[in-house]
């Protein structure tokens, strides 16, 4: 197996954004009635015993379709309260998620998901929004690697989508990580707590059918400051900026992304390659974190569609540790024979170089999977699918295959493996 040529994959990119797709509304709009999204899977491997799946993990993030061995699913309600004599609309969202890492759901326990309250339509916002309570916030995200490449999700509060010149305006605030560390006796002796700011302006025309965002975050450490005592500072600051261009092309949209964020602002420690929330308050500035990433998701025709994911990504820090470069290509085609009934196929190659080891481990993952759809779009949800992936990977990947794997290191020392199963994917 071959990892990604460094000349190939400048060539990749660039044939891509000459072309181009990725969903529209990247900033979640929860409307009137019951809304959710649920995914599961069942299947076994070549390993006998449970799904398995085939991932580097670390700063990376997966190619989904028939690669997904956890059960996931979360819903709930969104209805207007109450209404002022001027318009103004006062509307209510509870959802709750019930998540597990194995595919049956198996000690599922169902989290509170969101729970705020929008006041919509304000005059003196000029129209806008404005919030208070625990919300999905600007999540985009490349749909075939699930990875919401930034994710402002949290409790807090902010005025939403205010028009300001050709695009629109956005603020909020929010609290993270809000737990306080304790000591000998239980006394409080610091907090990983941080105070994050998002700023964004959306939707600004660049050229006939493209559009322009660009986000802002800002983490402020609440730790104390512990220098004076001789054990160092363990609360730093951080940054992350992202600038993310749409253009509708082929029935679709192509999306160009540029990241770049430090310290806790950088996502380096955090969760499926997001950046966006607070991470860990201890990383300093040589913590930093640098993203290209290319989105296309095409319906040239009624039966045809494809998405197509490209990411290069590098982090640096004084840690070797925290010091990784992860690229990565892949491509969906999708054809639906007749209006309930798709082919899908899914290869993606992965490569992460770890300075930690010298190594550079590689991972190609494919997958074929016909599946009963609710119609020929690419969108279109639920899907019932029948798959079969096989996954081959380097010796340097072989720890963090299994290392990543929710059924255990099953794949031992061996370099390749496969699994076929059912899986379900729907969003209402």
């Amino acid at each position: 197996m071959t990892g990604i040529p460094r000349k190939a994959f400048p060539l990749a990119l660039a044939l891509a954004l000459s072309s181009g797709a990725a969903r529209a509304d990247a900033y979640p709009n929860d409307t009137e009635g019951f809304h959710g999204y649920m995914r599961a899977s069942a299947g076994s491997s070549s390993k006998h015993g449970p799904l398995s799946c085939y991932a580097l993990g670390g700063p990376t993030a997966y190619y989904r379709l028939g690669n997904e061995c956890d059960s996931n699913a979360e819903f709930g309600y969104t209805k207007e309260l109450a209404k002022a004599d001027n318009g103004v609309s006062f509307v209510g969202t509870l959802w709750v998620s019930a998540y597990a890492p194995e595919s049956g759901f198996r000690d599922a326990k169902l989290e509170l998901l969101k729970g705020y309250i929008e006041a919509k339509g304000l005059p003196f916002l000029n129209g806008g929004t404005a919030w208070v309570g625990k919300r999905y916030y600007y999540r985009p995200d490349i749909h075939m690697l699930d990875m919401q490449y930034i994710n402002m999700n949290g409790t807090g509060g902010g005025l939403d989508k205010i028009p300001l010149g050709a695009g629109k305006f956005s603020y909020a605030v929010f609290k993270d990580n809000d737990t306080n560390a304790t000591g000998a006796g239980g006394a409080i002796v610091n907090t990983p707590s941080a105070l994050r700011q998002n700023l964004l302006y959306q939707d600004l025309p660049l050229n006939p059918g493209g559009t322009l965002d660009a986000a802002l975050t800002i983490v402020t450490a609440e730790g104390r400051n512990r220098a004076a005592q001789g054990q160092g500072d363990a609360g730093h600051n951080g940054w992350a900026i992202g600038l993310f261009h749409r253009q509708q092309v082929l029935g679709g949209v192509n999306l160009v992304g540029l990241q770049y964020g430090s310290g806790p602002g950088s996502g380096i420690g955090l969760c499926c390659a997001r950046m966006g929330p607070s991470g860990s308050t201890a990383l300093g500035s040589d913590v930093t974190r640098v993203r290209l990433l290319e989105d296309l998701v095409i319906q040239p025709t009624r039966r045809f569609s494809m998405e197509f994911a490209a990411v290069y990504q590098q982090d640096k820090a004084d840690d070797p540790a925290l010091r990784n470069t992860w690229t990565t290509v892949g491509v969906r085609p999708v054809y639906a024979l007749w209006p309930n009934l798709k082919l899908q196929g899914e290869l993606g190659v992965t490569a992460l170089k770890q300075d930690s080891t010298g190594q550079t481990a590689r991972l190609t993952k494919l997958t074929l999977a016909p599946a009963i759809a609710m119609g020929e779009s690419y969108w279109s949800r639920p899907e019932l699918r029948l798959f079969v992936s096989y996954g081959k990977w380097n010796g340097a990947a072989t720890p963090l295959v299994n290392a990543s794997n929710n059924g255990g290191p099953v794949y031992g020392n061996a370099t390749s493996g496969a699994s076929a199963g059912l899986q379900v994917e729907a969003w209402w």
